[in-house]
């Protein structure tokens, strides 16, 4: 057999492997290295293929993708500094618990360390940011080394598809020549299929959450972002069993779309109420039971801390448990599944202490609300768009301000909203690149970004994708020239380093941007403006919205809200 013939079965033999344990879209970065690869998977007409020149962009495309379709996506890139490119949405991968098969050629062994050029050390070169990883042989002609490709890609897959998701690394070595002979249909795999199960909690620890429900008179649920592929029937079963407050966290997407008889249960302003340390006082919880990952909000965590309640128990499908504030007192390891409607729980929660809740949520939404009548600044453009936003949207929210916003302004609606966010790392960084990923994922939906400037400006790149694929998304853009959120902390006290150090003013514009890549473009400088602009008919598929804002008319309009609030809070 030629040395042509067992490249072309190698790699035939890993995206045949790929694609019989259910990975259907491969994003590709072009390079030498990993010619036969991206070769074998172009020529396979059920492998769908996406391109983005800029690897960093392009795997946090590949995230957005995943997440959107709650299903693995492989990433494919050459070997050297373009593999390490993939870093930043490989960590957000780990931490938001997206499932990414991360392929990256390489240099064969004998060219690893010895100077050669476009080789670094790639084994393991994710560390701990990637679930399992595992460097291939290079292609040869002894009988055991396909069935190890067959298997490893398979175990691959398997462990990026299990809860936790997340992301797993395979390394391919390639010598040279680098071509193949094309097939016109995938090799037979003798591994057929990898099987798995839901992760449901012991006898013992339903029976532990039930007595604890029942026992307690004061408490609420939270929910923060749910893991990929939840499904909200098991969440609102939940609901109607337990009658407690709960605080729905707007990635929980439990915010729309409610059940009617679920509604009076859910709490939107929890962040805006528990700003007030009398109310925090007057809402201490004996029991508190969260289902997500812990929610954005920094006043929640402050709650929580504080007063530190008796009983606080998360539920999570991974053994590492997320416990950012240290006061669990009990955890199950689960999934959200079918387990809850099971549940055969009687709850006596304190009537009191439910309408404390309810009352204080129906006052701070009218506030919310009337907010975008009488302010002029990002909350005000804000609620306005949630407002405008139609029926089947998506709504991707980048990290800083705009996500914080959004928890304060999306109060509960019957309209069919989602919103999604990369919250595992928190970053800005390749927030465009995930969304119009995520776009690709959910053809079917209506696609919308919220993002700063500062945001914008890490992740240009990302419109580069829109060269190589249709890409239909509207970009809002709240530029208010910086870091809005440093001016809400305590840096923007020390005046003599803030404009320098955090509040980092660019006085950019991005109408040219918008000119490049031939995207139509709004400029929004006043909030009637903004109150229609969702209105008006798309020019073209990529549209940007500008909209100019001031970051202290900000600060200061916010802080207004929020003492409108707690001051009815008194008189409650």
């Amino acid at each position: 057999m030629s040395e042509r013939e067992i490249l072309t079965n190698y790699v035939y033999q890993i995206v045949a492997s790929i694609k019989n344990n259910g990975v259907e879209d491969v994003v590709i970065s072009p390079g030498s290295r990993s010619t036969p690869l991206a070769y074998a998977f172009a020529s396979i007409k059920d492998i769908q293929v996406y391109r983005q020149v800029d690897e960093r962009s392009a795997a946090f495309f590949a995230l957005g993708l995943a997440k959107a379709k709650q299903k693995p996506v492989a990433l494919l890139c050459t070997s050297g500094t373009a593999a390490a490119n993939y870093f930043p949405a490989i960590v957000e991968a780990k931490y938001s618990r997206v499932p990414l098969i991360v392929i990256t050629a390489d240099r064969p062994h004998e060219l690893r360390e010895v100077g050669a050029p476009q080789a670094i050390n790639q084994n393991r070169l994710y560390g701990e940011h990637v679930k399992w990883s595992v460097d291939f042989p290079v292609p040869d002609d002894a009988k055991q080394t396909l069935p190890f490709v067959e298997r490893h890609v398979a175990r691959a897959v398997n462990i990026a598809n299990n809860a936790p998701f997340g992301p797993v690394h395979l390394n391919v070595p390639f010598r040279e020549p680098l071509l193949i002979n094309f097939m016109e249909q995938l090799p037979a795999t003798t591994f057929k299929r990898s099987l798995s199960g839901e992760i449901t909690p012991t006898g013992e620890s339903k029976q532990l959450l039930v007595e604890l429900i029942e026992q307690t008179k004061k408490g609420f649920i939270i929910v923060g972002e749910l893991p990929l592929g939840t499904d909200l029937r098991h969440m609102w079963n939940f609901v109607r069993k337990v009658k407690w407050p709960v605080l729905v966290e707007s990635l929980s997407n439990m915010r729309t779309n409610i059940p009617e008889d679920c509604k009076p249960s859910i709490i939107t302003t929890y962040d805006a109420l528990l700003k007030d340390e009398a109310f925090r006082n007057q809402v201490t919880a004996d029991t508190v039971i969260r289902f997500g990952a812990q929610p954005v909000s920094k006043f929640l965590t402050i709650y929580l801390t504080e007063t530190m309640p008796t009983n606080y128990i998360v539920v999570d499908e991974d053994p590492m448990f997320r416990d950012s504030t240290s006061v669990s007192t009990h955890f199950i390891h689960a999934s959200i599944g079918e387990w809850i409607d099971e549940l055969n729980v009687v709850s006596e929660l304190d009537g009191e202490y439910f309408n404390k809740w309810r009352a204080s949520e129906e006052m701070a939404i009218n506030f919310i609300t009337d907010y975008v009548e009488s302010e002029v600044d990002e909350g005000a453009m804000v609620r306005s768009l949630l407002e405008q936003l139609p029926d089947g949207s998506d709504l991707f929210v980048s990290s800083s301000m705009p996500i914080r916003d959004i928890d304060t302004f999306l109060v509960p609606t019957d309209k069919d909203i989602q919103v999604f966010a990369n919250r595992g790392a928190n970053g800005i960084d390749g927030v465009i690149s995930t969304a119009i990923g995520f776009s690709k994922g959910r053809l079917d939906r209506h696609m919308y970004l919220l993002i700063g400037d500062l945001a914008f400006l890490h992740d240009v790149n990302a419109f580069i994708a829109s060269r190589y694929q249709p890409c239909d998304i509207t970009v809002i853009v709240l530029n208010n020239d910086g870091g809005g959120i440093f001016s809400y902390l305590s840096q923007s006290t020390v005046k003599e380093y803030y404009e320098d150090l955090f509040g980092t003013p660019t006085a950019l514009q991005f109408e040219q941007v918008a000119k490049m890549y031939d995207m139509e473009y709004i400029q929004i400088n006043e909030l009637e403006e903004m109150k229609t602009i969702l209105s008006k008919e798309k020019v073209k598929p990529l549209r940007l919205i500008e909209v100019f804002t001031d970051r202290q008319q900000n600060v200061e309009a916010h802080r207004r809200l929020w003492k409108q609030i707690h001051s009815e809070l008194g008189s409650l």
